[in-house]
């Protein structure tokens, strides 16, 4: 076993929330759970005791009694907690107890114009929206859509909806209208609230035009709310205008454990993107244990996460209200007027909980930045990172250039259950390169090719429980088939997540990637987290992205690098990748050809997408290209391509 980068002292990991709860639970398992490793093997081994103890212990307020924490019908027919009836408006407002002039919520900037709204504010902006919703027939099971930016009207709408037990979708004013489309007209919303321009860059993008061809487009005639100016030729409202001048003290309505709360999308780089349906308690529930027991946020905490609207990270984030915490919204680039800007807003607003990506991670280290250098980040105490796998060096980056004493909490789950699979433990150690645990009350475990559990090599990542945060169904799909077909084809009644991943001796997680975009040259199985990792000690390396290229029955890899600036591909450097790569793995992980190009095809929540490269390289079209969050960088990859030029040695084993 390697040496930790990181251990918590002893009073820390006394003191985190993770060890309290760990108490109570020795009273319900009657026996002692010592560590962490201990009290998740109760978690899956007794799922009752561990649900009706999380939920018990939350201080989520609700009502009624559930004779059983989940029914006996396997996944995903699998319902919770019924007869408990709960908001997540009124959870979130709650705050486990904030006090009303506490700060809710700070709006920040890339221009760092900072905005505090307090718990009592809040609350009656959500009071004032939710008699807008009222007045407009907007009730229990109705949808409502916003195509905004990160800022508070946001959560505020967002808030009004589940006070009411209507149903939320958002995404981000920079999907487009096409993008937005084809999420939004799946759930025909009643009202639609939409930003007129973003910030992003140092610049403004009106975004009038495409607010007005998105309504065009929409089922029915949504109700249009606007923030910021008016949009001429829209029949709509500003923001201001429509709410309710005064709302009586807000009564939030208790629903049923598993009544929807909001649908979300996957990416949608293969298809009409999965309207995803979450329930109201599986989300409350579950970032209540991923927040608090894993992430140890609590009362007087604040949490920065880099996310949009349209990135399940920004769901994750809102839900933080309920543990008495201060969120931080940031709205704009996350590298404008410098790389910096983040860990600017983190000092000065005394963020204790930073999220962001692998990728921002990687792009600070790759800029040579040094935040301990240039920010005190005094009460910095966690960073979490997802989006992606964190390689070694980005691990190594944090603890060597931003704070020693910091807790690195590398985060993998899925819009499909709006959490997480596997994440960090505040008593526990963080090691390189690996994702500390399984969540509590996650059966995690990798598949081999025949369906046994492997641990020490890559296997599919499943889950052979079901978790609150499943989706109660996806949108549309009346008979369950697109559901079955999406998670439990391969393996019946066991979660099916398409992630490869590999469970280490010491309990931790290694990601090797989409199991989906998994190379398999003369037969052997690689993740393409194989390949980048060698890449991680070239410092002429900023990214790659590696691919199958099929050729008759056998396929050979394709490897797409992003260079340092003023450095070129040559056949040194050609050279020099391929001998790294077959030093550090072996000649089947060897490349047969090196494309440079000046940026990668990403998502819009960031994600590396291999798969579309995939298709390109193997002369397939690529549906859905306006869920590409950079097209421009698929054209430039198609052009590559076409130009024929193969670089270097023949990969050969």
């Amino acid at each position: 076993m390697s040496t930790p980068l990181w251990t918590p002292s002893a009073d820390r990991a006394a003191r985190a929330h993770v060890s309290a709860f760990r108490r109570a639970a020795e009273v319900a398992a009657g026996r002692p759970l010592p560590d962490y490793r201990s009290l998740h093997a109760w978690s899956i081994a007794e799922p009752e005791a561990f649900w009706q103890t999380c939920l018990r212990e939350s201080g989520l307020p609700c009502s009624g009694v559930a004779r059983s924490a989940r029914s006996a019908a396997p996944m995903p027919e699998t319902r919770w907690f019924e007869g408990v009836t709960l908001n997540y408006a009124e959870a979130l407002l709650a705050g486990r107890g904030a006090a009303a002039d506490a700060p809710a919520i700070v709006a920040t900037s890339e221009a760092a114009e900072d905005r505090a709204i307090t718990r009592a504010e809040l609350r009656r902006d959500v009071a004032r929206a939710a008699a807008a919703l009222a007045r407009d027939g907007i009730g229990l099971g109705d949808t409502v859509a916003a195509f905004v930016a990160n800022v508070p009207e946001a959560v505020v709408l967002h808030l009004a909806c589940a006070a009411r037990g209507a149903i939320f979708s958002s995404c981000s004013p920079d999907f487009g209208a096409d993008a937005a489309y084809a999420r939004f007209h799946q759930i025909a919303p009643k009202l639609l609230l939409a930003s007129s321009s973003y910030p992003y860059n140092g610049k403004r993008f009106d975004t009038s035009r495409v607010v007005a061809d998105l309504v065009a487009r929409l089922p029915g005639t949504p109700r249009v709310v606007v923030l910021g100016k008016a949009i001429a030729g829209l029949d709509a409202e500003v923001w201001p205008d429509w709410l309710a001048p005064e709302a009586p003290e807000l009564t939030p309505t208790r629903l049923p454990f598993d009544h929807p709360l909001a649908v979300l999308y996957s990416s949608g780089t293969t298809g009409l993107p999965k309207a995803l349906v979450h329930r109201t308690g599986g989300v409350l529930l579950t970032h209540h244990k991923e927040l608090r027991l894993h992430g140890d946020i609590g009362p007087g905490d604040r949490l920065l996460y880099f996310t949009t609207c349209g990135w399940m990270m920004w769901n994750w984030l809102v839900s933080a209200l309920a543990e008495g915490t201060t969120i931080v919204l940031y709205d704009g680039s996350p590298s404008y007027p410098g790389l910096d800007v983040l860990w600017a807003a983190v000092d000065r607003l005394e963020v204790t909980h930073f999220g962001t990506s692998a990728r921002f991670i990687h792009s600070c280290r790759a800029a040579g930045l040094v935040p301990a250098r240039s920010q005190r980040l005094d009460r910095l105490r966690t960073v979490f990172s997802t989006g992606s796998p964190l390689a070694r060096t980005g691990f190594e980056w944090i603890y060597r250039d931003v704070k020693a004493d910091v807790h690195l909490a590398s985060i993998s789950g899925g819009t499909d259950i709006v959490g997480c699979f596997m994440l960090g433990v505040p008593t526990e150690p963080v090691y390189s390169g690996e994702i500390q645990a399984p969540g509590l009350g996650v059966d995690l475990a990798a598949f081999d090719e025949d369906g046994l559990p492997v641990v020490g090599r890559p296997g599919e990542l499943v889950c052979r429980q079901p978790l609150p945060s499943m989706p109660l169904r996806f949108w549309g799909d009346t008979d369950g088939a697109r559901y079955r077909a999406a998670y439990f084809e391969r393996y019946p009644d066991v979660w099916r997540h398409g992630d490869l991943i590999e469970i280490t001796g010491h309990g931790g997680v290694l990601v090797y990637g989409r199991s989906d975009a998994t190379l398999n040259p003369g037969g052997v199985r690689i993740g393409t987290a194989e390949i980048y990792r060698p890449l991680e000690t070239m410092p002429e390396i900023v990214e790659g992205l590696a691919v199958g290229k099929r050729e008759g029955d056998d396929e050979v890899i394709w490897l797409f690098v992003v260079l340092r600036a003023g450095v070129t591909l040559d056949e040194a450097l050609v050279t020099r990748i391929q001998r790294t790569i077959r030093s550090e793995e072996s000649p089947r992980h060897v490349p047969t050809r090196i494309i440079q190009v000046s940026e990668l095809p990403r998502t819009r929540s960031g994600k590396s997408m291999e798969i579309a490269v995939t298709q390109l390289v193997n002369g397939r079209p690529v549906p859905n290209r306006m869920v590409v969050a950079n097209p421009a960088s698929l054209d430039e990859i198609e052009a590559a391509i076409g130009r024929g030029v193969t670089n270097g040695e023949d990969g050969s084993p």
